[in-house]
């Protein structure tokens, strides 16, 4: 798009190129269709390039150094931040993990005591099943001896 000396512009306006000031191309160098107006546009105002713009005065530079200095304390500040998150995440990380460890040696003594008290009403309940089964016998026995008796 650029050439060695102009470079065409469109702009669309809606109001009379007369009415621009000179500089603008407008006055000797414009083509209207349809509300499209073409500017011409030096090659200097092409190669315009605002960061490359030097200012002579100081204010500029001290505002700089303040804007670094600024910026530089902010990422100071998130850093800081940053790790104090970081080391609060890693205490509320460890306190979580020794709760679920208290946890776990809670569970493990309760089971413990449910596997004795599982043991000892397992071991009751042969006892009775043994003791149902030698009633049982005896049962039979005197039943035996009544029916040998009427007989």
């Amino acid at each position: 798009m650029q050439s060695n000396q102009v470079t065409d512009l469109q702009y669309l306006l809606n109001s009379n190129p007369s009415n621009f000031p000179s500089h603008f191309g407008l006055a000797n160098n414009h083509m209207v269709t349809n509300s499209i107006y073409q500017f011409q546009i030096p090659q200097q105002v092409q190669e315009f390039n605002p960061k490359s713009t030097s200012f002579s005065s100081n204010s500029t530079s001290d505002e700089a150094e303040e804007q670094i200095s600024i910026i530089n304390e902010r990422k100071q500040r998130r850093m800081i931040s940053n790790r104090e998150s970081a080391r609060r995440s890693r205490m509320r990380k460890q306190k979580h993990l020794d709760e679920l460890w208290s946890q776990v040696v809670w569970l493990r003594n309760e089971n413990h005591q449910l596997i004795d008290k599982l043991n000892h009403v397992s071991e009751s309940h042969d006892r009775v099943v043994q003791e149902n089964a030698q009633l049982k016998e005896e049962t039979l026995e005197l039943r035996q001896m009544i029916s040998g008796m009427q007989i």
